[in-house]
């Protein structure tokens, strides 16, 4: 077979750029490779504007022209402009040199920013234009992606506990009929830890340094040591939402990152937990499926409907988690002051929180198909009169009746019970009349605490 030599969906390595590249999209500006180069010129940006308003005694401020010259190679930076970067690299054979003299180039007809030039990328290290870089990339990923997607799960699964919140739903502890709950509790429990987990994704503080070769501004210092190179530092960082970290060798320590990896990961193994419960429901019957015209549940078997949104997800945040986790594992380790171990694997950011977007996507696709089948869940919670036998033997400890649990037991485990039988054993004890007219009132259905009431008050 012949492979074409241009990429496209059908000969991608990666189904992130191949079957699930509509996915990734949403990341593509800030993962890629041409994102990570847009930031990169940012940053440089950021900091020869910095240098200019210093007022360096060779380095004059810049007028207003100039300015938005800079100005607008941010804000329109182009894939052109990512590729001329890549032709530079060819012969630099270094990514951040390549980007300064991508600047210089673009610099070179505007007069006073031509006789700037040499102060682009001025006593830098490339990992602080990198770190920055990514730090950037990673915040604002963060923030207009993928808590905003989590944000969507979130929502309808708040919004399942207020439409669910007085549907009796037949528990099942080590997968044993146990004492009810209501379906819309159920999904309340998930959107409340899921709601924790996106403010712990949303409390990580980025960090990033811009000190130079080992982090003490040598540089800096043997050619102006009058500036105060951490306060100008703090300040660029600062306009970019960063916290400055003032203790870093060649490479900012990453720990930051492995916060935001770990969190996300968090995040994800709860969908997971969701996404296998849900899956357990729709094989009971509990929720059935809206059907897609044209749509096939199995190549042999016609009658098929199955929850492939819930497995598509389940897998693709396991592969997720499976980078996060490596992710945050490695990045906070460096040999000494710097070795390049850091910079291939954050190569991979957007395969990450692209596995996470794929997974997110199916997720939300899934819980947009259900449909709560009441008739199912109903006939399952009133054939199980046994988990009435927790509330019986309680209410007996509570007056005192001999062996209340044992005889609950004896009478119970392992083989179900009838509503008459129970009832009988009731009318039998030796009870305060209110307390056995409540017993003999209480049905498997209302059997729910307060489960309801928590359903109604969750919130996103």
């Amino acid at each position: 077979m012949k492979i074409a030599s241009q990429l496209s969906s059908l000969n991608a390595l990666s189904p992130l750029d191949g079957r699930y590249a509509s996915k990734s999209d949403a990341l593509r500006p800030y993962l890629s490779e041409a994102g990570f180069m847009a930031h990169r010129v940012e940053v440089e940006v950021a900091w020869l504007k910095a240098l200019a308003a210093a007022a360096l005694p060779e380095l004059p401020a810049f007028d207003p022209k100039a300015l938005q010259v800079l100005d607008d190679l941010v804000a329109n930076f182009t894939e052109a402009d990512a590729q001329r970067i890549k032709e530079i690299e060819k012969t630099t054979n270094h990514d951040v040199k390549a980007v300064e003299y991508f600047l210089k180039e673009k610099v070179a007809d505007h007069a006073d920013l031509a006789k700037a030039a040499e102060f682009i990328h001025f006593a830098c290290t490339s990992e602080d234009i990198n770190n920055t870089s990514h730090a950037l990339m990673l915040s604002r990923v963060r923030d207009q992606v993928i808590v905003p997607k989590l944000q969507q799960v979130l929502q309808f699964l708040v919004q399942a506990a207020h439409d669910f919140a007085e549907q009796p739903l037949l528990s099942r502890t080590h997968g044993q009929p146990a004492t009810p709950s209501t379906m819309g509790k159920e999904f309340a429990n998930i959107a409340a830890r899921l709601k924790k987990a996106i403010s712990h994704i949303q409390a990580v503080q980025p960090l990033a340094k811009l000190n130079g070769a080992t982090g003490n501004f040598n540089a800096h210092l043997s050619a102006y040591p009058e500036i105060d190179w951490p306060a100008l530092s703090h300040n660029v960082l600062s306009q970019f939402g960063l916290t400055q970290n003032p203790y870093t060798i060649q490479i900012e320590p990453h720990d930051w990152m492995a916060e935001l990896f770990d969190a996300i990961a968090r995040a994800n193994t709860i969908l997971i937990d969701m996404n296998r419960d849900i899956w357990g429901y729709i094989a009971l019957g509990y929720f059935k499926q809206r059907l897609k015209e044209g749509e096939v549940g199995s190549s042999t078997m016609p009658h098929k409907v199955n929850p492939i949104d819930f497995e598509n997800s389940e897998g693709n945040l396991g592969l997720a988690n499976a980078v996060l986790k490596h992710l945050s594992e490695k990045l906070p380790i460096s040999r000494w002051q710097r070795d390049l171990t850091d910079s291939t694997v954050l190569r991979n950011l957007g395969v990450a929180l692209g596995y996470c977007m794929v997974a997110y996507d199916s997720c939300l696709k899934g819980l947009n198909k259900l449909e709560l089948n009441a008739e199912a869940i109903n006939a399952d919670i009133n054939n199980t009169w046994e988990v009435l036998a927790e509330a019986v033997q309680t209410v007996m400890r509570r007056y005192g009746l001999p062996q209340p649990y044992e005889q609950l037991k004896a009478l119970t485990r392992g083989r179900g019970i009838t509503q008459d039988a129970l009832q009988r054993f009731i009318a039998d004890l030796e009870l305060p009349t209110e307390a056995k007219n409540y017993l003999q009132n209480l049905t498997p259905q209302t059997y729910l605490g307060i489960a309801t009431q928590l359903a109604k008050d969750i919130k996103e």
